[in-house]
Protein backbone atom coordinates (compact mmCIF):
# COMPACT_ATOMS: atom_id res chain seq x y z
CA UNK A 1 0.00 0.00 0.00
CA UNK A 2 1.06 3.56 -0.63
CA UNK A 3 0.79 6.22 1.68
CA UNK A 4 -0.69 9.97 0.48
CA UNK A 5 2.52 11.88 0.41
CA UNK A 6 3.01 13.82 4.04
CA UNK A 7 0.21 11.39 5.55
CA UNK A 8 -0.17 11.72 9.46
CA UNK A 9 -2.95 9.63 10.97
CA UNK A 10 -5.57 11.88 12.76
CA UNK A 11 -8.31 11.59 15.26
CA UNK A 12 -11.15 11.54 12.52
CA UNK A 13 -10.24 8.40 10.74
CA UNK A 14 -11.10 4.53 12.23
CA UNK A 15 -8.01 3.33 14.41
CA UNK A 16 -5.74 1.55 13.22
CA UNK A 17 -7.44 1.62 9.68
CA UNK A 18 -5.11 0.30 6.77
CA UNK A 19 -3.43 3.80 6.22
CA UNK A 20 -2.61 4.37 9.62
CA UNK A 21 -1.09 0.76 10.10
CA UNK A 22 0.83 1.58 6.66
CA UNK A 23 2.11 4.48 8.10
CA UNK A 24 3.52 3.13 11.45
CA UNK A 25 4.80 0.09 9.64
CA UNK A 26 7.00 2.75 7.35
CA UNK A 27 7.82 4.45 10.59
CA UNK A 28 8.74 0.90 12.37
CA UNK A 29 11.14 -0.17 9.15
CA UNK A 30 12.80 3.18 9.41
CA UNK A 31 13.35 3.54 12.72
CA UNK A 32 15.00 -0.46 12.75
CA UNK A 33 17.20 0.60 10.00
CA UNK A 34 18.88 3.60 12.08
CA UNK A 35 19.30 1.65 15.17
CA UNK A 36 20.82 -1.06 12.52
CA UNK A 37 23.12 1.34 11.11
CA UNK A 38 24.11 3.19 14.74
CA UNK A 39 24.96 -0.34 15.53
CA UNK A 40 27.42 -1.33 12.49
CA UNK A 41 28.94 1.99 13.01
CA UNK A 42 29.55 1.26 16.65
CA UNK A 43 31.30 -1.64 15.78
CA UNK A 44 33.17 -0.11 13.13
CA UNK A 45 34.26 3.02 15.56
CA UNK A 46 35.66 0.55 18.15
CA UNK A 47 37.46 -1.93 16.09
CA UNK A 48 39.48 1.42 14.71
CA UNK A 49 39.75 2.91 18.38
CA UNK A 50 43.01 2.40 19.62
CA UNK A 51 42.56 0.16 22.96
CA UNK A 52 46.15 0.56 23.83
CA UNK A 53 46.14 4.10 26.33
CA UNK A 54 49.61 5.12 28.12
CA UNK A 55 47.67 7.47 30.75
CA UNK A 56 45.72 5.56 33.23
CA UNK A 57 43.19 7.88 33.21
CA UNK A 58 42.46 8.25 29.59
CA UNK A 59 42.86 4.19 29.43
CA UNK A 60 39.74 4.60 31.99
CA UNK A 61 38.13 7.17 30.24
CA UNK A 62 38.09 5.02 27.31
CA UNK A 63 36.81 2.12 29.01
CA UNK A 64 33.69 3.78 30.43
CA UNK A 65 33.12 5.10 27.25
CA UNK A 66 33.05 1.95 25.69
CA UNK A 67 31.12 0.36 28.38
CA UNK A 68 28.33 3.44 28.21
CA UNK A 69 28.30 2.86 24.25
CA UNK A 70 27.91 -1.26 24.93
CA UNK A 71 25.00 -1.16 27.27
CA UNK A 72 23.60 1.86 24.80
CA UNK A 73 23.78 -0.84 21.77
CA UNK A 74 22.26 -3.39 24.33
CA UNK A 75 19.07 -1.58 24.84
CA UNK A 76 18.91 -0.59 20.82
CA UNK A 77 19.18 -4.12 20.02
CA UNK A 78 16.54 -4.84 22.46
CA UNK A 79 14.51 -2.44 20.80
CA UNK A 80 14.74 -3.73 17.73
CA UNK A 81 13.82 -6.94 18.25
CA UNK A 82 10.16 -5.21 20.01
CA UNK A 83 10.32 -3.17 16.48
CA UNK A 84 10.42 -6.74 14.27
CA UNK A 85 7.85 -8.06 16.72
CA UNK A 86 5.70 -5.09 16.11
CA UNK A 87 6.01 -5.27 12.42
CA UNK A 88 5.38 -8.79 12.33
CA UNK A 89 1.86 -8.19 14.44
CA UNK A 90 1.20 -5.72 11.47
CA UNK A 91 2.01 -7.74 9.74
CA UNK A 92 0.23 -11.09 9.95
CA UNK A 93 -3.23 -8.58 10.71
CA UNK A 94 -3.06 -6.10 13.24
CA UNK A 95 -5.61 -7.33 15.80
CA UNK A 96 -6.56 -5.02 18.84
CA UNK A 97 -5.46 -6.50 22.30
Amino acid sequence: MSLPQNYKPSDAEPYMNSQQLEYFREKLLKWREELQKDTVETLHHMQEESPNEADVNDRASTETDRSLELRTRDRERKLILKITQALERIDNGYREE
